[in-house]
Formats: C-alpha cells, structure tokens, sequence
C-alpha cells in the first residue's frame, strides 16, 4: 500500500519553488517579471510553478522520480495497473486508446453517441467504425447505452474487430452492463475501451454504477478535471495488465506536448490525494446534493429530473446519481432556451442544453445554496414563460448511414454546397452542437433530410454547432464525386 497523503510532484514544486533558481530557461515570462500584467491578473505563486522539466521536477513524456510515483499513487487509488497524467485534455486520452489498439483497416465496435475525439482519432488512424446505434428514450429525446442483444450481434457479426468503444457514464449518467460487454469482448479477443470522463467519481464513491477498470476494462480515459476536482484541461488514462505501459507511454507521446504544464501536473497530484483521501465523504455529499435538487425540480411541475426510474437492467443498466438532468419539453421550452435564460437572467451557468433538456453538473465545490438558487430560477421561469409545446422536437439522435471511413471521407476531394443542397451527398467533416459535443454527422455519412431539419430546429433554438469549415454552418463539406449511394 502507497501512502495516498503524499503527493510528490506537488512537494517537488514546492521545494524548487523556495529556492532562488535563475531562469535561463523557458518559459520566457521568468517567473512573470516578463509579463506584469498577467502576473497581477494570475497571481505571482501561479507564475513562480509555471516551470519546464527539469531534473529535480521530472519529465511528463519519459518520467523516472517524482511525476513516476505520482501516477504510481494514481494507478493505486483507481484500482489500475498504470495510470497516466494527461495534459492534453481527455480528447488526448482517448485518442491514446484508440491508437494503441486499431490501425488502418482495423474494426471497432463503438456506439454512435460517442464524443468527438473518438471519431477524431479513427480519422487519423484511418480504423473502421462498427456503430451499435444506441437505444433511444423518446420522452428525453437522449440516447441511451447498448444493449448487451446489440453488442453481442456487433461481436457475431465482426469477429475480426479489435476492440469495443463504450461510454461510462454517458453525458447524461446513463450506464451500459459494463461486465457482461467485458465478458462477451474478452471471449471474443477483443479489447475494453472506455471513456469516462464523465466518471471520475465513480472510482471514489459508494452505491454508483460500476467503474470501467472494477468491470474488467483494459483502459479508462477519466477527466479528473471534471468530477475530481483538477484544473481543466488535465485528466488520467487507466490501464490494466493487459496494456504494455511502456508501448502505451510511447502511443501517448506521439501526440502529447513535450512541454507539460506543472500547474496541470501538481493539479492532478493534489486532486488525487483529495479524492484518495476523502472522496467517499465528498461524493455521498454530492449524491445528497442531487437527490435534494431532483425531488425539489419534480415537484414544481412540468419539469422531469430524471433518475434511478429510467434503470431497465439492460440499455439503462445503471444510473449515475451525481447527475442532474432536467427535461424542459413540457414547459414548452427547449432546453438550450432554459439554459440561455438561466445564464442571462439569473446568473446561472449550466452545463449544457440540448432541444430537450439541460445538465447541471454537480460535484465537489458545489453547495446547497446554489441548487436552491436553481430551483427558484427555474420555478421563475415556469411561471414567466411556460407556453404550449405543440411543435417541440424530442429527438438528439438520427442513426448515421455510413458510406465511407471517417479517414477516407476527412481525407478525400471536396467541395462546399449549401445546407439545402447537400441532401444526399456524403459529409467530410464533423457538425455537431457542443455541448455535448456527440456528431450529428461525421466524416463519412450520408446527408439526408432528417439530419439537416434537426440542424436547422437545433440553429433556431439557439444551439451551439461546431466542427463545420464554414462557421456559420450555411454549408457543408461533402465529397466532390457525384454517385447515388444507395436508399
């Protein structure tokens, strides 16, 4: 057993930072005496840790001392047999998996709903795409997770894929039966891939779904910036023994800075202590918090918190308590109209809102002030704007007709037409609303009109698309061959 109250790298720092070293190094603001005005605006202890490896602090990219016996403490207090520190946001832990496991040609089995870094990554990697198109909830107009009946048919169906793709949790806290899709995956030779940014928590709390690494997952992509309380931007890959540590260290280094921040490090090291430390405490909190907030939501009326209700065994298997996600339909409001109205009027700055609902996020640093000051403004805003919800879209989700790997699509002659125009042709880029941040088309599918009236309903309520060349998303990149690609 490693003792989880010390976190070296931070004391490294620390130490180093009481000394009176000479910078003749990078980076160029030396302390913040080359930048008066951001040193005010920071703070001169966050210009004094802004350092580059050196000797006494470690190097992120080949780590022997200090950053080594951090993610060694890291790996014990997630139940892994390696753990990561990443500095490149969870997009780059994601990618890491995917690139350690399939090359071009190569299948994987992944749900559609996934975020955009995992298309981001068989885009460059050039692997195929085997999409199980998630279970849907109409009501919520969310998707749901796989069913253990669809990955079984992926599995029959491609036995040659490499590896399975899953989400634990979703954005939304909806969990897949993680061991029986270990099982089948594992009986079949195939790797265990999960995102769980979204699941940080899980790995420190009591009575929530299960973690990916406790299920039998091979690898987790977790953003401890999220639920776990780090500075954004910095997040842990998990591995299991099954993964080479040394290979993985070299896959993550072909895309990972050679210039990692130490305030994103310390912030890492320090935030495992914490949740080592007294993540249960801190995370029975926050499921109190919500439990709170979710019974006071449902008993305004109209408004749907949803919960441990929606569990069905199977596409629901489990949900994660901690989040908070409020159906907004019945008021006769999308919820990116809630979400505006929250930040504009009432100074309340949720998570996310899609054409149907919002998310708060709830975790270590919240308090129950705050979920009472929600509570009024949504109470607020039932009453102020309420109207008929004749007309309202329930749908996030339309299933993809894939024609080409996202690689080859990204990859291949384009041109730019009018959104009208592109019906029927094939995308070669990315158009989705973020948050959340899950494609309505990727590289790759075919246009169809179902698709382009929910981007133009998405655009009127007000949501945010990205991912397009043309930001104001009037048109769209679709591969330059005219061909009539079946249906």
């Amino acid at each position: 057993m490693l003792d989880q109250t010390r976190a070296p790298l931070y004391e490294a720092l620390k130490e180093f930072n009481q000394k009176r070293v000479v910078p003749f190094d990078v980076p160029g603001h030396k302390r913040g005496r080359g930048n008066p005005e951001l040193t005010e605006f920071l703070g001169q202890q966050v210009m004094n840790i802004d350092v580059n490896s050196m000797k006494p602090l470690d190097n992120l990219n080949h780590p022997s001392s200090v950053i080594k016996e951090a993610e060694s403490l890291a790996a014990e207090a997630f139940g892994a047999h390696h753990a990561f520190f990443m500095v490149n946001g969870t997009t780059s832990a994601v990618q890491a998996m995917v690139f350690a496991t399939v090359k071009r040609g190569d299948k994987i089995i992944l749900p559609r709903n996934v975020h955009r870094s995992v298309l981001n990554a068989l885009v460059l990697c050039g692997a195929v795409p085997v999409y199980i198109n998630p279970e849907m909830n109409k009501r919520l107009g969310i998707s749901l997770g796989m069913s253990i009946k669809s990955v079984a048919q992926a599995i029959e169906e491609n036995p040659d894929a490499k590896a399975i793709f899953v989400n634990n949790p979703t954005y939304y806290g909806i969990c897949s039966d993680l061991e029986s899709i270990v099982k089948l995956a594992h009986e079949a030779d195939m790797y265990v891939l999960a995102d769980e940014a979204h699941g940080t928590h899980l790995y420190f709390g009591e009575n929530l779904p299960q973690s990916a690494l406790a299920a039998g997952c091979d690898m987790a992509a977790v953003s401890m910036h999220k639920s776990g309380g780090s500075l954004t931007q910095s997040s842990i890959l998990l591995i299991n023994d099954k993964v080479n540590p040394d290979y993985m260290r070299q896959v993550i280094n072909l895309t990972s800075t050679t210039s990692a921040s130490y305030l994103l490090l310390s912030s890492l090291d320090l935030s495992r202590k914490h949740m080592a430390i007294n993540g249960k405490e801190i995370m029975e909190r926050v499921v109190d918090l919500v439990k709170y907030a979710r019974d006071e939501v449902n008993e305004i009326g109209d408004y749907w918190a949803i919960g441990s209700e929606l569990v069905d065994g199977d596409a629901v298997f489990a949900f994660d308590d901690t989040k908070l996600t409020i159906n907004t339909l019945d008021i006769g409001l999308a919820g990116i109209e809630v979400y505006d109205l929250l930040r504009d009027e009432y100074d309340i700055q949720m998570e996310l809102g899609d054409i149907a609902n919002i998310l708060a996020y709830v975790s270590i640093g919240d308090r129950k002030s705050d979920l009472e000051r929600l509570v009024s403004a949504l109470v607020d805003i039932r009453r102020r704007y309420k109207k008929d919800k004749t007309g309202m879209w329930t749908q996030e989700y339309v299933n993809p007709d894939v024609v080409f790997t996202p690689q080859d699509a990204f990859y291949g002659e384009k041109e730019a037409v009018s959104i009208d125009d592109s019906i029927g042709r094939v995308c070669t880029e990315f158009v989705m609303a973020y948050p959340p941040g899950i494609p309505i088309l990727a590289p790759g599918e075919r246009i169809t009109k179902d698709i382009i009236d929910y981007i133009v309903y998405a655009k009127e309520k007000g949501c945010l698309i990205t991912g397009t060349e043309d930001l104001e998303v009037k048109k769209l990149n679709v591969l330059k061959e005219r061909r009539v690609y079946g249906g």
